[in-house]
């Protein structure tokens, strides 16, 4: 039986203008990987209303979970969770337990709970929360959408609260063989190989170092055994050693 599939949804017109740097693709790749979750689609897009519901209906339809991060925020331009509400065509309103939460961390902290702070507090309907437990403000999950912040720190620990909810499959394997010679060398052994073994993933990343190129050969699969039989016999082909 296949894995579940997933997609990420990257919000945020402060990743595609450079601005920040993305940090949680990375990390929600080997998150989904552990659980046996494959990441199939990462989509990057602005802090653009009409986008974001096209990308949440599309991405919904076509993969069993998705991932959003950014624009959940206390600003003006966080209008993520308005957009999900308005994807799935449901009323969004400040809720009862967001508000709680919110409540309880600033007045530990001795700040006020102000309107802006509040926004953060509204929840489409339906929704389940998700914990933060780095700020307080919650995500939350809409069907099959998950909903976190863009904030590196709060995304992890999102996912740590989110992710192990989740029905998963078989974690991939995954084991590279570092070999010295260029790609144009290596390409047909690696093509008779994947054919061979089509339930293998096996990907060639070429690297130039110190005047030398090479590959790092990478072939994963849910079968450490197939995975570690194809490393073997590629390395009888081709040379190299395993890294």
């Amino acid at each position: 039986m296949p894995n579940p599939t997933a997609a990420m949804l990257v919000i945020g017109d402060e990743i595609l203008s450079g601005r920040t740097r993305d940090a949680n693709i990375h990390y929600l790749a080997g998150e989904l990987t552990e659980r046996g979750i494959d990441l199939k689609e990462v989509r990057i897009i602005s802090d653009n209303a009409g986008a974001i519901v096209a990308a949440v209906n599309a991405l919904r339809a076509g993969f069993d979970q998705v991932f959003t991060s950014g624009g959940i925020g206390p600003t003006h331009d966080d209008i993520t969770a308005d957009s999900v509400a308005q994807a799935f065509g449901v009323p969004i309103d400040v809720r009862d337990d967001a508000l709680e939460i919110l409540f309880a961390y600033h007045a530990r902290l001795g700040s006020e709970l102000n309107e802006a702070r509040m926004r953060m507090a509204r929840i489409p309907e339906g929704a389940t929360l998700i914990d933060n437990p780095v700020s307080a403000a919650p995500g939350f999950s809409l069907g099959n959408v998950h909903v976190m912040a863009g904030v590196p720190a709060i995304f992890q620990a999102m996912v740590q609260d989110i992710v192990p909810r989740l029905a998963g499959g078989a974690p991939l394997v995954s084991r590279t063989l570092r070999i010295e010679r260029p790609e144009g060398e290596i390409a047909g052994p690696l093509g008779v190989l994947a054919e061979a073994k089509p339930e293998l993933s096996i990907g060639s990343y070429p690297f130039h170092q110190a005047g030398r190129q090479g590959s790092n050969v990478v072939i994963r699969g849910a079968d450490a055994g197939a995975v570690d039989t194809a490393i073997t016999e590629l390395r009888s082909i081709l040379g190299g050693e395993t890294v």
